[in-house]
């Protein structure tokens, strides 16, 4: 589909915007006492469908009216398969454990992905993985040989996390799009900030480490390494001195508020793709505005059914995208 073809979809996009939950709708989710109010005020705002009071059940009914949607105004969805690389991989882990424990679950698979669920099962199962795309191959076979001949699943995660990240930022540069390739750099650096820090607080050696960081423009690889290896404040000096210096603030906080500010910084740097009326950005925008909803009042919601404070909860609360 060429740019000038989404036209059409970025003004529907554009009315269903509108329905997006805004500040003023969070306070009044935050006002509310109880997690059922909450289910009550977000099934007058359409989220869910009838019949339906369970809190994961409407979130993942809101998941899927949007990939409904775009499916609608998008004939191929594989231009948005960016945002679909971790689901694949997360189900890639999955069937690995689950036939290294010889155990029979269905709802451990992500049903939004580039492969369907059972093809990788079946590839995990039957020790064969040339049905699976090209880009999977490799890390499938070493992280299925590690997994059942070691039993070692940390290291099982770590070859998969890494193909992860290597394949959604190898894929979004091939996209030329520039929304794609800013989300999959952003993803890639907070993963590996993510890894220095655990392994400074863990003591993991160079080779983990090694082998755990992904390769990105917005940070040095080695240079990350050489600071995680010296601890925890050689990390932070290192950031101070790259584009995510406003980090370390979060990071000194806590791990949540680290995340907190990860998701934000995505958020910022998806909205000027509101104005791009002639390309697929505002579609792509979209969806990671309703992620970005949807993870939001999840957090709301759990805080409510655990009665923690409101102070508490809105610490972690993203900022929304209208």
């Amino acid at each position: 589909m060429a740019d000038n073809q989404y036209t059409y979809a970025v003004a529907r996009i554009r009315s269903k915007e509108i329905s997006l939950l805004d500040k003023s709708d969070i306070d009044q989710l935050m006002n509310c006492k109880s997690e059922k109010e909450c289910l009550r005020l977000l099934t007058d705002k359409g989220w869910g469908k009838t019949g339906e009071e369970n809190a994961e059940q409407i979130l993942s009914v809101e998941r899927e009216k949007t990939w409904e949607l775009i499916g609608e105004l998008v004939e191929d969805l594989s231009v948005f398969h960016t945002f679909l690389y971790s689901n694949d991989f997360h189900n890639l882990k999955a069937a690995i454990k689950q036939v290294y424990t010889d155990s029979n679950f269905n709802d451990i698979y992500i049903s939004q992905s580039t492969i369907a669920p059972d093809i990788i099962v079946n590839a995990v199962k039957e020790h064969n993985f040339d049905t699976l795309p090209e880009h999977m191959r490799a890390c499938a076979e070493e992280a299925y040989q590690v997994q059942m001949h070691t039993g070692d699943s940390q290291l099982c995660d770590v070859i998969i996390d890494k193909a992860a990240l290597e394949t959604m930022l190898k894929k979004s540069r091939e996209s030329k799009n520039e929304l794609f390739s800013q989300y999959a750099e952003l993803k890639v650096a907070v993963a590996d900030i993510n890894i220095a820090i655990r392994s400074c607080k863990t003591g993991k050696d160079k080779m983990f480490i090694e082998r755990a960081l992904a390769d990105c423009v917005s940070l040095n690889r080695n240079e990350l390494t050489t600071a995680a290896l010296e601890g925890l404040d050689a990390v932070y000096q290192y950031l101070l001195n790259t584009v995510y210096a406003d980090a370390v603030t979060a990071l000194k906080e806590s791990p949540s508020a680290f995340e907190r500010w990860s998701d934000n910084l995505i958020i910022k740097h998806i909205r000027p793709q509101k104005y791009n009326p002639f390309t697929i950005s505002p579609l792509a925008a979209y969806i990671l505005a309703r992620e970005n909803e949807i993870k939001t009042v999840r957090i709301l919601l759990s805080g409510k059914r655990n009665d923690i404070s409101d102070d508490f909860i809105r610490e972690r609360l993203r900022e929304m995208y209208v």
